[in-house]
């Protein structure tokens, strides 16, 4: 009996330390990786700090990480000419997550729709492309004219830019939805309005959330084209004041402000993503 007990131990001991090998080699890359980053990134910035110093480049056109670093703490200590530094950013943020919302409730809900009904794809499909094929960017200066200086012609611009990319994911969802188990809903009594909500929408969760890492990223660039063409507060402003007064540290200091921004809304989605498909043993996009 012994001697059988050992036997089967034997093997799940052996299972147990090849896990914990995985576990501290996955730590490990993890750990390189993170300090690969920083390398890298401590390296750019020291070459650009050095060829500014140096002559090599332009200090003036391309400024350095030293000036842009001191810019971002004196708008952070004393703000700005247009209120502190924290209202700019919330500013900003407003309008980006506002017109992503909107941009994202809308993509997804005509996505769903068109995708699911062939008689509205075939009617609203050629407007949709040929708004789609519009330079969208263009269409800032329309809205400020519509709209005004207010956030009202920044979400406009967030939304137009969110929209498109959420609804051709969430109608290629729809349509790739697979049909043995649209038919097995049906054959268990299943309305229309039950198979989309139990089956197409969360068998095109994974094709949305790919197009929400995209989109959040394409609304701060509508708020800041919006705020840099007219606005009264928001880093687009930020961004058109220091170009005015050719501060290129400015300019700098408001990008990095955003990508820090961007930086913290893409972790944000990638970690509610995680959350909502714990179930799936790899990737969530349709891609992976």
């Amino acid at each position: 009996m012994l001697e059988a007990a050992a036997s089967v131990g034997a093997p799940a001991a052996l299972t147990m330390e090849r896990s914990l090998t995985r576990a501290k080699a996955a730590r490990r890359r993890r750990l390189t990786v993170y300090a690969a980053r920083v390398l890298v990134l401590a390296v750019v910035l020291g070459a650009w700090e050095l060829m500014a110093r140096n002559g090599v480049i332009d200090p003036f056109n391309f400024s350095m990480p030293s000036k842009i670093w001191d810019q971002i703490a004196q708008w952070t200590l004393h703000g700005t000419a247009q209120g502190s530094l924290g209202e700019q950013i919330w500013y900003t943020l407003y309008e980006a997550l506002l017109g992503w919302v909107l941009g994202v409730t809308g993509g997804v809900v005509l996505g769903i729709a068109l995708g699911r009904v062939r008689f509205l794809a075939d009617v609203f499909g050629p407007y949709i492309k040929v708004l789609n094929a519009l330079p969208r960017i263009v269409l800032a200066p329309i809205f400020l004219i519509w709209f005004g200086l207010g956030p009202a012609s920044k979400v406009a611009s967030a939304v137009v830019l969110v929209f498109f990319p959420v609804f051709f994911n969430a109608f290629q969802g729809a349509r790739e939805v697979d049909r043995n188990l649209v038919a097995n809903a049906r054959i268990l009594g299943a309305s229309n309005r039950r198979v989309t909500l139990q089956v197409v929408i969360p068998s095109a969760t994974s094709w949305i959330f790919t197009s929400l890492h995209v989109s959040f990223g394409f609304a701060l660039i509508g708020a800041i084209v919006g705020e840099y063409i007219g606005a009264t507060k928001g880093i687009g402003l930020l961004v058109s004041a220091s170009q005015g007064t050719f501060n290129t540290a400015g300019v700098y200091a408001a990008m990095v402000i955003l990508a820090v921004v961007a930086l913290l809304a893409e972790g944000l989605l990638t970690f509610a993503e995680k959350r909502l498909f714990r179930w799936k043993p790899g990737g969530s996009g349709p891609g992976e």
